[in-house]
């Protein structure tokens, strides 16, 4: 009877080693088409689809309108014939019969997108944008053949959103204009066409783009957006312009334009318009800001490769943002140099005032938090971060939100205990991020990570996206160690930038990287029901050694640290990381070596916080 215990226990132990990740029907015949791979490289016919887009794009301030005419080359990329083209505008949410994530106030509303003109090499359609939500289809006359080039011509309007969030107005000389076009949806080798409506809570999916945009408003507004400004000469005033072309080169932060001299007309040029022009390439999306009152500062980062200009526009009297430029300066090179440790990929950063703490691509938008630097200074690291995830690296974030968020949700951690020290960069993490899940015990919290952000709504959202994902790539880190975690993630960066990765490419992509089987790790964090909570259930004095018990009741394999106190006073610290809850997550035995009298033992989780944390102490 022992022996057949003893086997089974081996092989239960084995078979939770060895049993291979699931994995969807897409995305296995995505495997069998050779777009994907188990070995963590794109497939040998791999593809994915672009476009060039060129736009005219016009504010105004008065109505609240942006009007656009853009040509978009697409290049269809893959082997299929595409009978019908599927148009994204996700500005379409504030329109009333538009499905949202949550209730919406009036002054969020509006009508929407309004196509004047769309045209399909050089053939004009008939096109009814009033139906649309925020995804529209267009029936083609023509399919786009497989590798292929389709020309689109739109011309277009809409209203910015009263209520400002990640767009709209900020106030009535202020306007931040983001998703500010109508674009191609995604059409990838494991779902076809995007066509999931954005609702206000998932974000964004956009295909690797060229930019090049030409953004016209009335004299005395300046216009900050994603890219490289093409013409400042033409737009800025002798004195700015000189003020502007030192802040690229220089360390110092300079001061473009100081309280009321936008609006005094000193600092753009006194045409009627000015046609401010920039452009971005190999860039999921595009996004710009206008004001005539703000303050404008830049200075630049000097990274391995090149410079970086910085730039901030805000409000006079925001206290936080007079430091934005300096924050930036020093995150930029942070994360070039440590985590990540990949340099920042693009020439450009700006931070603007406004209401959404959001991302894009070479800007952030922040809201101001002048009485707490210390969070306001997290907001935007957190912001910035996500110039990897999920910009660098094309992440589906609207299905796979803890590909981005998780992400970011550590670079934030640990850039801010390099800002702040280890002691309140944990309890920032534990008290914003961790206390909210482990604390409540409703099963909508406990959804396995690996489920489609689309399928998870309310707290578990959040959660799944942010916490558990962070911690998950913490948990990694301290079972892999800082190096060849690092090797690992540089792997996995290096292999996928620039292209789509779902979660089997980081799954597949870390393993090739480490040099392990990290199978029963993503079974155990990513395709299971656990939360944290550890019990020492037995600790007992044996000679010299202390005996312990540990239980894993909540089933996430975390690391910890065993506490000893002696009876003088005296203690010590072991350290054991995720690996023990590798050939069993549910129990841990181990032997403490201990020469003095031991007054009690303690476990501490650390980040990992604790569901029941009264059961991790023993007194002897």
């Amino acid at each position: 009877m022992k022996n057949f215990l003893f086997a089974a226990a081996i092989l239960v132990s084995f078979q939770a080693y060895s049993q291979k990740l699931y994995t969807p029907r897409n995305i296995k015949n995505a495997i069998e088409k050779g777009t994907r791979t188990e070995n963590g490289n794109p497939g040998k016919n791999y593809w994915q689809n672009s476009g060039n887009y060129d736009m005219k794009l016009s504010l105004n301030p008065e109505t609240k309108i942006i009007s656009g005419a853009e040509t978009i080359e697409y290049f269809n990329n893959s082997p299929d014939s595409l009978k019908t083209a599927v148009i994204r505008f996700v500005n379409n949410v504030h329109k009333p019969t538009s499905a949202r994530a949550s209730d919406s106030s009036k002054d969020f509303l509006d009508n929407g997108l309004t196509i004047k003109s769309f045209k399909v090499n050089g053939e004009s359609y008939d096109v009814k944008s009033e139906n649309w939500g925020t995804v529209g289809n267009v029936k083609l006359k023509n399919a786009m053949l497989p590798k292929s080039k389709t020309t689109f011509e739109i011309v277009w309007e809409y209203p910015l959103s009263k209520e400002s969030d990640r767009e709209g107005q900020i106030n009535q000389t202020t306007f931040y204009a983001a998703y500010s076009y109508p674009r191609i949806s995604v059409y990838d080798d494991y779902n076809g066409w995007d066509r999931i409506p954005h609702t206000g809570r998932n974000e964004f999916y956009n295909d690797f783009n060229n930019y090049n945009v030409a953004i016209s408003v009335p004299k005395n507004y300046v216009v900050y957006a994603t890219g490289v400004m093409q013409n400042p000469q033409e737009v800025l005033q002798t004195n700015a312009l000189n003020n502007f072309k030192k802040s690229l080169v220089s360390t110092d932060i300079i001061h473009i334009a100081k309280e009321g001299e936008i609006a005094a007309g000193k600092i753009t040029a006194q045409n009627d318009q000015n046609t401010f022009k920039f452009k971005a390439d190999d860039i999921t999306d595009f996004c710009w800001a206008a004001s005539s009152s703000y303050v404008w500062d830049a200075s630049s980062v000097q990274l391995d490769s090149k410079k970086v200009s910085v730039q901030s526009a805000y409000q006079s009297g925001a206290k936080d943002f007079e430091h934005y430029v300096e924050w930036e300066q020093y995150n930029i090179a942070w994360f070039s140099k440590n985590w990540p440790g990949v340099e920042y990929p693009f020439p450009t950063m700006t931070s603007f005032q406004g209401f959404a703490d959001m991302e894009y691509p070479m800007m952030v938008n922040d809201s101001t938090m002048p009485d707490n630097l210390e969070v306001s200074r997290l907001v935007v690291d957190h912001e910035i971060a996500h110039t990897y995830f999920p910009f660098y690296m094309g992440i589906n974030e609207k299905r796979y939100a803890y590909m981005d968020e998780g992400w970011a949700t550590t670079f934030e951690y640990l850039i801010g205990t390099a800002e702040h020290g280890k002691e309140y960069a944990d309890n920032f993490y534990k008290n914003f991020r961790v206390k909210r899940w482990i604390f409540d015990p409703s099963s909508d919290e406990d959804q396995p990570v690996i489920s489609e952000s689309t399928q998870v709504s309310g707290a578990g959202y959040g959660n799944n996206s942010y916490v558990k994902a962070s911690l998950s790539y913490l948990a990694l880190k301290d079972y892999l160690g800082d190096d060849l975690f690092k090797k690992a993630l540089h792997h996995y960066m290096e292999t996928w930038h620039g292209k789509h990765p779902i979660p089997w490419d980081y799954f597949y992509s870390m393993e090739a990287g480490s040099g392990k089987d990290l199978t029963w790790f993503f079974n155990n964090w990513f395709f299971s029901n656990n939360y944290i909570d550890l019990k020492l259930s037995s600790a007992k004095m044996n000679g010299k050694n202390l005996s312990l018990n540990i239980e894993n009741l909540g089933g996430f394999a975390i690391p910890f640290d065993v506490i000893t106190e002696y009876s003088d006073g005296t203690k010590s610290t072991k350290h054991f990381t995720p690996e023990v809850w590798k050939a069993n997550e549910k129990d841990f035995k181990t032997n403490i070596s201990a020469s003095k009298k031991v007054k009690s033992v303690t476990i501490d989780n650390g980040i990992y916080m604790d569901y029941k944390p009264n059961d991790n102490s023993v007194n002897l």
